[in-house]
């Protein structure tokens, strides 16, 4: 019997991150303050650890893993890469199709990559708290398991449309021990203003991270943790991507096309970006292969939005950053897919995009969630709602191989389960789901407040 799981032993974990930035076509454009000069390293020190400054402002191509993350990260890596061979079947297409399966950590997905070696860099550095944001719950939980590792307090700022659809969640990070608090709050400056302008506002990720950031800019305790967007949480995420390129090398193969969803860029980034590093090399089994960040269409800011300088948070406490955006002040709608839900992207990611290199393509929600469901009852694991935006177009892409006869090989990134997501399942199923494209002109005039640089 064929095996359709692919597995990499302990020892096999990636001893080095991958950086894309030493191979970009050109260097990447510097984030800059306030005064519309380029930001300095000390200029971060206030919320961010030495370690994790150096890895932001890096051209180094490979970043050594410590060896204390390595052993933490044994807890439920290597992750395995499976052939979704039932899904096959069920679309009678010809192609191959292939998933790694992040949802096997305790957190439940991707997101502990970049939480562990966070933590462990401040607790190297002396601080004893942490603060974030979350949208779904998985950066909080993760940050929240991360801490209680290292002995370090968690306080969580989680939007709060999500903090009210997803309790278990919550709960998660409460049972690792980190305080959340529904965003926008009134423990902050910033949440105050917020709830005082729109009472009753969904929140929004770029609110949470000014709550976060103004709580870790004001108490020289307490540093600031990003689960998405910033460089270096790209380089801790392209571990995924190192070992799924050890595990193809087991049986031969090479994907054609790799997909995953997108909002900040963590998790297309770190499965994408070790093989367009091949691309780079000029290893010719990368030639032809294609790249797809897909992202949901009421939130789309790589395909509506604009490349440009914009603050990676609603009250421009973040350093501006070169990407495409839909403004700071964009309030999504409240799609259950949380981790998507951001006005902007991955600086290295929006540079890929722009120079042609990477592909883009917004899906709408209901569209996502008949994707999930098909490959729930394939597969057997119920994805989550981020998730689900990959497997459409992965299952998009198979079948124009039904199409065409090729029998490519595409590999997608399941960046975690969905066991906490169930109230998004119990509304699509009861027909509460909607799909939302967000207006091009609400766009325009989100992106006429956009920040002047230059």
């Amino acid at each position: 019997m064929e095996s359709t799981r692919i597995l990499l032993e302990a020892h096999e974990i990636p001893t080095h991150w991958y950086n894309v930035a030493a191979d970009l076509p050109s260097p990447p454009a510097p984030p800059m303050g306030p005064d519309g000069a380029p930001v300095k390293p000390e200029q971060l020190a206030a919320i961010f650890p030495p370690a994790i400054i150096e890895q932001e402002m890096s051209a180094q191509r490979w970043i050594e893993i410590p060896q204390e993350v390595r052993e933490i990260f044994r807890l439920w890596r290597p992750s395995p890469l499976v052939r979704a061979v039932r899904l096959e079947a069920a679309l009678g297409t010809p192609a191959k199709i292939f998933f790694k399966y992040e949802g096997v950590s305790p957190a439940g997905s991707h997101k502990p990559n970049s939480a562990v070696p966070q933590a462990y860099f401040n607790k190297q550095a002396g601080i004893k708290r942490l603060t974030t944001e979350t949208g779904a719950g998985q950066w909080g939980s993760s940050l929240a398991l991360a801490g209680q590792l290292f002995g370090m307090e968690v306080r969580v700022y989680m939007v709060k449309v999500s903090y009210e659809q997803k309790p278990y969640r919550r709960l998660m990070m409460q049972t690792w021990g980190a305080e959340v608090f529904s965003s926008p709050s009134n423990l902050t400056q910033t949440g105050r203003k917020a709830l005082a302008e729109i009472p009753d506002t969904p929140g929004s990720l770029g609110l949470a991270i000014s709550e976060a950031v103004e709580e870790a800019a004001g108490r020289a305790d307490t540093n600031y943790a990003l689960g998405s967007v910033l460089n270096h949480v790209v380089v801790h995420q392209s571990i995924i991507g190192l070992e799924a390129k050890k595990q193809f090398d087991k049986i031969g193969l090479y994907p054609d096309v790799i997909v995953a969803p997108c909002g900040g860029g963590s998790s297309f980034g770190g499965i994408a970006l070790p093989f367009l590093g091949d691309k780079a090399a000029g290893d010719k089994r990368a030639e032809k292969l294609r790249a797809v960040a897909v992202e949901p269409s009421s939130c789309p800011s790589l395909t509506k939005g604009l490349y440009t300088y914009d603050f990676g948070d609603s009250s421009g406490f973040t350093p501006m950053m070169k990407m495409y955006t839909l403004g700071h002040d964009f309030v999504p709608p409240g799609i259950h897919a949380g981790g998507l839900r951001y006005h902007g992207c991955s600086q290295l990611l929006s540079q890929l995009y722009h120079e042609g290199l990477i592909e883009a393509v917004a899906v709408p929600q209901l569209a996502t969630f008949d994707a999930g469901v098909q490959f729930a009852r394939c597969e057997g694991i119920i994805p989550a709602p981020e998730s689900c935006h990959a497997i459409r177009v992965a299952i998009d892409e198979a079948l124009r191989c039904k199409q065409t006869g090729e029998a490519k090989t595409i590999l997608f990134n399941l960046t975690g389960h969905g066991h906490f997501d169930m109230s998004s399942y119990e509304r699509y199923f009861s027909g509460e789901l909607e799909d939302f494209d967000y207006p091009a002109e609400e766009v325009q005039k989100l992106l006429a407040k956009l920040p002047k640089v230059g």
